[in-house]
């Protein structure tokens, strides 16, 4: 699994498959339609769909994965393309596949595609949902961020990436995504105590263990957001669940760091354990045991 993780990042984190980041495609070249069509709309994620205004525009599978394809990746050579989408079939019949489905495209959605040749790309007023998500993540991890922290953890809370596709491409996107939503989680988490609010915080932290339960850094936030709300029931309850699974899963106990967050209430419990207990095992806590006449 290890090798076949490195083999994915390889094929589609080299920039020798793709030039997005430096071709700038001629608009008056070979362009599939032109901006008098209307606005064009597509979603990523929880599910593929394209629109035109309030209009749903219905492709078929193969359309489908060639259009995500370049909203993912951007303007791309097809011959990397070919690899990517139809990589069990031999050269001559995945080059014909991609012309039949570029093709296809044209027709059906005019004004979607910019076909420069060799590369393929998306129009520039095709508004795709997940580049909206990459910019607001991109966002929160800039210094002095002061935007609304609480609507970016709820546009970012579902944002998955195509579920329920299964190609080694979309696998490398869905995980990488996930990666940076863990991240912007823990921003918005940190953010939200800084400004005060630690209901959000504490919603951000526990989005970010939705997504790695055993990240350190969301248990110490969500522990900190539930005592700064007089919660200490909470925090220690959010505590032991993270040290119960660290120690199965890892055979590991939580840091010094994350203690001390929890001392207080650690202390308590402990205190409240030992006054529990009854007078006929009173020695266990080494004060004498009350004697009736």
């Amino acid at each position: 699994m290890e090798a076949k993780h490195i083999d994915i990042i390889q094929r589609f984190g080299d920039p020798r498959f793709t030039c997005s980041k430096h071709f700038r495609p001629n608009r008056n070249q070979a362009s599939m339609g032109d901006d008098g069509y209307g606005e064009l709309k597509l979603d990523l994620l929880g599910s593929w769909r394209l629109r035109r205004g309030a209009v749903v525009l219905h492709v078929a599978t193969r359309q489908q994965r060639l259009i995500a394809a370049l909203a993912i990746r951007g303007p791309s050579l097809r011959s990397y393309l070919v690899g990517q989408l139809w990589p069990e079939y031999p050269d001559a019949r995945a080059l014909e596949s991609l012309r039949v489905t570029v093709h296809l495209i044209s027709r059906q959605v005019p004004g979607l595609m910019v076909n420069a040749g060799a590369m393929l790309s998306l129009t520039d007023h095709v508004e795709v949902d997940l580049h909206r998500i990459r910019a607001r993540i991109r966002a929160l991890g800039q210094a002095g961020f002061d935007g609304d922290v609480a609507s970016s953890l709820h546009e970012l809370r579902d944002a998955e990436v195509l579920p329920g596709w299964y190609e080694d491409w979309v696998i490398f996107e869905q995980s990488r995504l996930r990666q940076d939503r863990l991240r912007a989680f823990t921003a918005i988490s940190r953010l939200s105590l800084a400004r005060g609010n630690s209901e959000v915080a504490g919603a951000a932290a526990e989005a970010a263990l939705e997504i790695e339960p055993l990240y350190e850094k969301a248990v110490g936030l969500l522990i900190a957001a539930e005592m700064r709300q007089g919660n200490p029931a909470a925090a220690l309850s959010a505590y032991e669940r993270y040290r119960g699974k660290l120690e199965e899963d890892m055979g590991l106990l939580p840091s010094d760091s994350v203690k001390s967050l929890i001392a207080g209430a650690l202390d308590r419990q402990s205190r409240a354990r030992e006054e529990r207990l009854p007078a006929s095992v009173s020695w266990l806590t080494g004060e004498p045991a009350l004697h009736h006449s």
